[in-house]
């Protein structure tokens, strides 16, 4: 393991929000309306000094009504399924574990699906069902994953692919039922969608991402100690099951606010964690910031990429991080770097 001092964290931390600044001021300025990119810039910085925005009002509605929630959210997201998935390989030890490999993200989407299929056209009603159900699938997976009061990580995982499965085919059975305008939704929703970004959506979800990040960067030496195996941890002083739960209901806090707000987004919590392991280690003190800052970026460019490629038509973000995210993983799996990392 590398050794992390807080000066080195703070220092990539920097680089890192830098990056992620530019890609926010990129994204702003591109779309399927275009609007030069000094005035987009000005447009903001007005906004957020509170001076009088210049501009025609088309112009400032896409760029404060549109695009900078759309940005905001997609880099929350970002981070945090990025966040969610560098805890769950730790936690399980698999190299494969993603912020869905426990079913949260079916639990999730059983959720909005049946909201959608209700009629419920409120904008809070989807992530508020998605929540609800992300949740308790969540205290599921926790209860029967136990064995003799202790969690085990294989007896998490296979309980989590088992009701993960039970409500992937719940969804099957859902979507077979639903008429031609609720499928289009419902495939968009589980494929992942910031079209219908809100401020309120951002502020909903903003506490249990922020939150649940910091609680997990306070056990980020305990994480390490973990990877190490249990006994090492133990004899170190590491108080393992009450870890587990906190890393597992925190992670899985992250999973559920981050779907219930934009649906399902595959390869974000998965690549992302291995590819800041592979340039800054394994040291969660120094990952769990990177991955964030990283994969709010990835995610933000990846949208951005998403609603221009086809413009003016706007294809699923989970098209793109898939598009991306499957041959990346292919080649760290061929390179065996996927093994080494963890």
């Amino acid at each position: 393991m590398k050794i992390v001092t807080r000066k080195k964290v703070v220092v990539i931390s920097i680089f890192l929000s830098l990056l992620l600044c530019f890609v926010i001021l990129l994204s702003i300025t591109i779309g399927s309306v275009r609007v030069p990119f000094f005035h987009s810039i000005k447009i903001v910085f007005q906004s957020v000094l509170g001076l009088r925005v210049g501009g025609n009002e088309t112009e400032q509605t896409i760029i404060l009504s549109l695009r900078i929630p759309r940005i905001l959210l997609s880099g929350l997201v970002g981070a945090g399924l990025s966040v969610s998935g560098a805890t769950f390989q730790a936690l399980l030890r698999n190299p494969l574990a993603d912020p869905y490999i426990l079913g949260v993200s079916s639990g999730g989407a059983v959720g909005a699906i049946i909201a959608i299929l209700m009629g419920l056209s409120s904008p809070f009603a989807t992530p508020l069902f998605s929540f609800a159900g992300a949740l308790l699938t969540v205290i599921a997976v926790l209860y029967f994953g136990k064995q003799d009061g202790k969690i085990h990580p294989n007896t998490l995982l296979l309980t989590g692919v088992i009701i993960g499965s039970f409500l992937s085919a719940l969804i099957m059975f859902f979507i077979s039922l639903s008429q031609k305008e609720e499928l289009r939704t419902i495939i968009f929703w589980l494929m992942g969608d910031f079209s219908f970004s809100t401020p309120q959506a951002i502020f909903i979800i903003l506490p249990y991402i922020l939150l649940s990040t910091f609680f997990l960067y306070l056990h980020s030496r305990q994480l390490n100690l973990i990877l190490s195996g249990e006994e090492n941890a133990v004899q170190l002083g590491v108080d393992v099951e009450r870890l587990k739960r906190i890393t597992y209901l925190f992670a899985s806090l992250i999973t559920a606010a981050s779907v219930s707000a934009c649906g399902l987004i595959g390869f974000v919590g998965l690549i992302i964690p291995h590819s800041v392991r592979l340039v800054f280690g394994t040291d969660h003190r120094l990952l769990i910031p990177s991955a964030a800052l990283v994969g709010a970026s990835f995610l933000i460019a990846s949208d951005t990429l998403a609603r221009t490629l086809l413009a003016p038509i706007e294809l699923p973000v989970g098209v793109i991080t898939a598009a991306f995210g499957g041959p990346f993983f292919i080649y760290l799996l061929k390179t065996r770097k996927v093994i080494k990392t963890l």
